[in-house]
């Protein structure tokens, strides 16, 4: 048996115990319901515009390349969580391995700091297409496409990186209990018993980084599209330029304000149980909505799907 010191300060506890809403009983199946639903949701709808996107011929423009690894963005973060969330609700025995847990925050950091960069270039890509259109083809080239889609990656993954060199090593003191529904470094920090002052500064840093400036650059570029939209003679033109556009900015609102309220506010006032419903929020509502966001507002992602479907529809009757 160890000793209470290294208990304490050796080495990190095998299990977390993820507290999700255990203190309220009556919330547990309701939400497993929910969970539930949304998960299925969210595989079919993500997977329906991913298949759409790589085999109808249409769909094979840089908006829909940037919206194909949205959806597979999307389809990577709610499996890095849901499942883990359902078993835990499913069972009396909610807990979390220490690698589990290490492996969900560095994936699910790594795919949130993605989707930051992969929103902004479809941003930019709507405002090449509205506000230069005679020069879309040669500016958003499918090179630089596939440039833009791999700093987004790589990006997210060094930011990743850097909070679990800065994370693992924290003593827990044999806190085992996480408020939270899944693994994230804020809850992770805040259950340390050590000084968090340089992650703390390390994680506001960075998050301000992957969040404000993608976000500042979709804003200006939302302004210039404004602006060219408005100098539009015909009603009908600027209705399908704002149309290609509003999905884009509901999905941008539906990530960014979670985010920004999430991570972006002062270590000293963040609140577990607050925290915890915000994360359910952007881990599985969001991506949930965002296929159903870009199919209803897109006629040419309805044509596609509607053409996949009949596709294997005869499939199945051959």
């Amino acid at each position: 048996m160890r000793s209470d010191n290294q208990s304490l300060w050796g080495d990190p506890p095998q299990d977390f115990i993820l507290l999700g809403v255990s203190d309220r009983p009556w919330l547990e199946l309701p939400l497993f319901v929910v969970l539930l639903v949304s998960y299925v949701l969210a595989v079919l709808g993500n997977f329906a515009i991913i298949l759409a996107s790589r085999l109808d011929p249409q769909l094979h423009s840089p908006m829909y390349v940037f919206l194909s690894h949205l959806s597979f963005l999307d389809l990577c973060y709610t499996t890095t969580t849901v499942p883990q969330m359902l078993v835990n609700m499913g069972s009396s025995r909610k807990t979390i391995s220490y690698s589990g847990c290490t492996v969900q925050y560095a994936i699910f950091h790594w795919l949130g700091c993605t989707e930051c960069i992969v929103l902004a270039a479809m941003a930019l890509d709507r405002y090449v297409a509205i506000c230069e259109p005679l020069r879309y083809a040669i500016v958003m080239h499918r090179p630089l496409c596939q440039q833009l889609v791999v700093v987004a990656w790589l990006s997210g993954f060094g930011n990743s990186l850097v909070q679990v060199v800065l994370t693992v090593p924290l003593p827990f003191c044999g806190q085992q209990v996480l408020n939270n529904f899944f693994c994230e470094v804020p809850a992770m920090i805040k259950l340390s018993c050590a000084d968090t002052a340089v992650n703390d500064t390390t994680l506001a840093v960075l998050v301000a980084f992957f969040v404000l400036v993608p976000l500042a650059l979709i804003l200006l570029s939302y302004g210039f599209i404004a602006h060219a939209v408005l100098k539009i003679q015909s009603s009908k033109g600027r209705h399908k330029a704002f149309g290609t556009c509003s999905s884009h900015l509901v999905v941008v609102s539906l990530f960014y304000l979670p985010a920004i309220y999430m991570y972006l506010q002062p270590p000293s006032s963040y609140s577990q149980e607050q925290g915890k419903f915000i994360s359910l929020f952007y881990s599985i509502i969001t991506p949930t909505l965002n296929p159903f966001i870009y199919t209803l507002r897109n006629k040419e992602v309805k044509g596609a799907l509607r053409r996949l479907v009949a596709r294997i529809w005869r499939l199945c009757l051959r």
